[in-house]
This record gives structure tokens, C-alpha cells and sequence, in this order.
């Protein structure tokens, strides 16, 4: 074996307990169908196209943050590809321009930069100009953790990106899902949201510079920012109970997309290796996100956790239901925005 084999092999075996969390069965967190609820008939392998398959959206708009690559962009061309109006958000205009020329179908492409608060409010300002109700809203774009701590107007910024600015970003544009028959808001969340997460759930004292005393771990900080969007769609929910518009949470599955960025190259060289052995396709990989944000089986499901296409409990130990800990992230994300919100 070559030593540039060896070195290539090490790394990934060194990144093989992350893929563990993102791909496979995670020992000790079974998840199966809820009671309740039916089968599908979806599998890991349906595609977002099998799920929407049938499926007239003509007259319907719906919203995806991070449009420009991975599950974002096939979430917006099969939705578009169903005749679905979808506004597409890129870190840039002209990323989400370039992306939207690449889709069949009616699209608007919007800057929506999620490491500043003034992006996401001139976002919503130009959403709410196009006077359109949203029929979804799905919370897409995300970065995992970073090799080294990095922390963005004093606020960590797996923290800031994956959560704390679509929650901002969500709440601004309740009155434009409100406005649908039936707005859904859907939030990307992962596995990691229970398979990856500090014991406590969400340590609060680690959101800005400090790390609380505790040894800094990347994947620990991706993980509570990924429970705090399933924990905000279940409290969102309960707010919404009374309304036609529902919000659920979601595992799209391991997609080998760019996820690896940022967490150094051993990290990436692992996924690179080991990812497509155990990974889903993108296209696979958009269609619980496809499902949730247009299926009509799902028309009166709120307050949920998507996997594979299906409603679904996860076991063991976990803080996914935590309601407790979902109204402390409530009010301490009100506190952190202050007059953005």
C-alpha cells in the first residue's frame, strides 16, 4: 500500500464515529413509524421526484434557504419541476441567480446571507414586496461545526447559521405563510439532533465566545444547533395549533453534499472516502425535505420529525420532545436578537 493510501485510509477511519452519526443506525436511538401515523411506502433510496410524483403545485409559492447546491438546489428544481413558484436563497444574488438558471420552471432568486441579521431582515423585506402568501417555507441552508471555534457578532456561528437566523427569519414571514390555505414551514434538521448533542441538550453558556469550560467539539455544537431547529419547529407548532399552518422538523439522511467544510482536511478526506460507501444521493437526499414542504398526506401534521419520507419516534435518549428546554431556547433566542426581532 502506498503511504499516500495509508494516510487516505487513516483519516477516514478516523472520521468513521461522525459518518456513524450522520449515515447508519445509530446504537441505542431505534427509529421506527410512529403510532398512528401510516406507511408511507417511501424507502431511504425514493427519490425526491418518487415522493412528489403525481403532484400538481401550479399556483403554489415555496421558499428554500441555501438554493445554490446539495439538497437545496435538487429541493428546488423537483418542486419547480411540479409547478411550484420557488423563491431560492443563496449567500449571494448571484449564487441563487446561477442556480435558479439551472431549474425548469418558474423560480426567483434572493441574496439571503445568514451570518448577518440585516441580509435576513432585507430578505424578508423582499419576499413580503413580491405580496405572495408562502404555501412552504423550508429552512435548508447549514454549516457543520468548524475546526476551530468561530464566533460571528459574538455569537457561535454553526449556532447564528443553522438556527438562530431562521428562527429570526421565520418568524418575520409568519404572517406570509398565514396568508396560504396552508403554510407549512419545514426545518432541515439532521440525526445529529439527538445522536450528537451535549447531555444537557443545548449548553446556553457556549452560544457566544465562551465555551462554558468544556473542551471545544465541532460536531457537538453542529448537533445542538440541529436540536434547537427540531426543538423550534416543535414549539412553533404548538403556536400554530390553532391555525392551518403547520411546521415539522426532518433527517434528510447522510448526503455526501459540502458538509465537511471547515472541520480540516483529515475530516474531508474521510468523507470523501467512506461518504459515498454509506451515503444517500442528493436526489435521495431531497425528498424528505420535498415530502414534508408538499404532500397532502402531511396537510394536517404538525409538531413532527420526518425520516425517510415518514413520520417517526425516535428512541432512547434524547431531548427531541423536551418541551422545557424548547421554551428556554425560545426566550433565550428572543434575548439574543433583542430589537432584530
Amino acid at each position: 500500500m502506498h503511504r499516500r493510501q495509508f494516510l487516505n485510509l487513516t483519516a477516514a477511519a478516523a472520521t468513521t464515529p461522525v459518518l456513524a452519526s450522520c449515515g447508519g443506525e445509530p446504537e441505542g436511538f431505534p427509529v421506527n413509524i410512529k403510532p398512528g401515523f401510516p406507511d408511507s411506502g417511501f424507502t431511504p433510496n425514493s427519490t425526491a421526484e418518487e415522493v412528489t410524483a403525481g403532484l400538481d403545485l401550479t399556483g403554489k409559492t415555496m421558499l428554500v434557504t441555501g438554493c445554490n447546491s446539495g439538497i437545496g438546489f435538487e429541493t428546488m428544481r423537483v418542486l419547480a419541476l411540479r409547478g411550484a413558484h420557488v423563491i431560492g436563497t443563496g449567500r449571494t444574488m448571484q449564487k441563487a441567480t446561477d442556480a435558479c438558471a439551472k431549474v425548469e420552471g418558474k423560480t426567483t432568486p434572493l441574496a439571503l446571507e445568514l451570518t448577518s441579521f440585516e441580509s435576513v431582515l432585507e430578505c424578508v423585506n423582499q419576499v413580503q414586496s413580491l405580496s405572495l402568501p408562502l404555501d412552504s417555507l423550508i429552512c435548508n441552508a447549514g454549516i457543520s461545526g468548524r475546526l476551530e471555534k468561530q464566533v460571528v457578532n459574538d455569537i457561535e456561528i454553526a449556532f447564528l447559521v443553522n438556527y438562530l437566523s431562521h428562527f429570526l427569519f421565520v418568524n418575520k414571514l409568519l404572517p406570509t405563510v398565514l396568508a396560504a390555505d396552508q403554510g407549512r414551514i419545514v426545518h432541515v434538521s439532521s440525526r445529529a439532533a439527538y445522536r450528537r448533542t451535549p447531555p444537557e441538550g443545548i449548553r446556553f453558556n457556549t452560544l457566544g465566545a465562551s465555551n462554558g469550560g468544556f473542551e471545544y467539539d465541532s460536531w457537538e455544537y453542529y448537533g445542538q444547533s440541529k436540536l434547537a431547529n427540531a426543538l423550534f419547529s416543535r414549539k412553533l407548532a404548538q403556536q400554530l395549533a390553532a391555525t392551518n399552518a403547520t411546521s415539522n422538523a426532518l433527517h434528510p439522511g447522510f448526503v455526501k453534499t459540502g458538509i465537511a467544510r471547515g472541520q480540516g482536511r483529515l475530516t474531508e478526506i474521510g468523507f470523501d472516502i467512506l461518504g459515498p460507501l454509506i451515503s444517500k444521493n442528493v436526489e435521495e437526499g431531497a425528498a424528505t425535505t420535498c415530502y414534508a414542504a408538499s404532500h397532502p398526506s402531511l396537510a394536517k401534521v404538525s409538531g413532527e420529525f420526518l425520516f425517510d419520507s415518514n413520520v417517526v419516534e425516535v428512541g432512547g435518549t434524547h431531548h427531541l420532545e423536551n418541551d422545557a428546554l424548547a421554551d428556554q431556547l425560545w426566550t433565550v433566542s428572543e434575548e439574543m436578537l433583542g430589537d432584530w426581532l
